[in-house]
């Protein structure tokens, strides 16, 4: 356990050191609440049951923050450890590889959490967000998602065969989810035809268990399911492909 503390600390030191981690992780989903929160406010929308433009980005936001951490910055950064060498030192140190794994993934939650936090504080002050109705409930959806979402990231960070092909794989795989998954802009502004491809994507079923939750509508166990099933695939490519050096 005292391993484990250590090397989490270690890391998360590292991560906040590296800008573009840390900017898309903390900084860039609370400059877009910033931004479109100035130009759309937060006023009650016709149709939408009393929500604000804010009120229905946020879980979006949140779902962005999860895949952030779990398609970029955790691939990068197994990679470049794999590429430089530094997993193979490792190996020569009495530390186990999950204790390695385990604080990498720790880090990532922490600052997914943070990220959520900051977010959510921001949005609460400045455009009076409608809180969800069972934030316990919300915050064990924010962690199994992020879980989830990170066994993919590990399978990425698997069969990359480096930190730059790692980063552009990645970014490849993220950044239309992050437009057609309702993470960047509500689904519900979007027209059927591009909703039925978001419908095919991951991030996707992150944004709909966490609107169900934010909105009072309760577990989605069809998105739970996509997500459970995105672990299973994450955790078996991850563990037959992972190489040390």
């Amino acid at each position: 356990m005292t391993a484990w503390i250590q090397m989490s600390r270690v890391e998360l030191r590292l991560l906040l050191r590296e800008p573009l981690s840390a900017f898309f992780s903390l900084a860039f989903p609370l400059l877009l609440l910033l931004v479109f929160g100035g130009i759309f406010g937060n006023e009650p929308i016709t149709g939408m049951d009393g929500r604000g433009a804010m009120d229905l980005s946020t879980p979006g936001y949140i779902a962005m923050i999860i895949g952030t951490g779990a398609l970029i910055s955790l691939p990068v950064t197994l990679a470049s450890y794999r590429e430089r060498g530094v997993l193979r030192r490792f190996q020569a140190t009495p530390l186990q590889p999950a204790i390695i794994l385990a604080a990498h993934l720790a880090v990532h939650l922490m600052i997914t959490l943070l990220g959520t936090l900051l977010l959510v504080g921001t949005g609460a002050a400045l455009f009076q967000l409608r809180m969800p109705a069972d934030p316990l409930a919300l915050l064990g959806a924010v962690l199994l998602s992020s879980i989830c979402f990170f066994a993919a990231g590990c399978a990425l960070a698997a069969i990359a065969t480096s930190a730059r092909a790692a980063q552009t794989i990645g970014m490849a795989v993220f950044f239309p989810m992050l437009f057609l998954s309702g993470a960047a802009l509500p689904r519900a502004v979007m027209p059927e035809h591009i909703q039925r491809i978001g419908d095919a994507l991951p991030l996707t079923y992150v944004t709909n268990l966490l609107s169900d939750l934010w909105f009072g509508e309760g577990w989605n166990l069809f998105a739970l399911a996509i997500l459970a099933l995105l672990a299973v695939v994450g955790i078996t490519v991850a563990a037959r492909t992972f190489r040390w050096e």
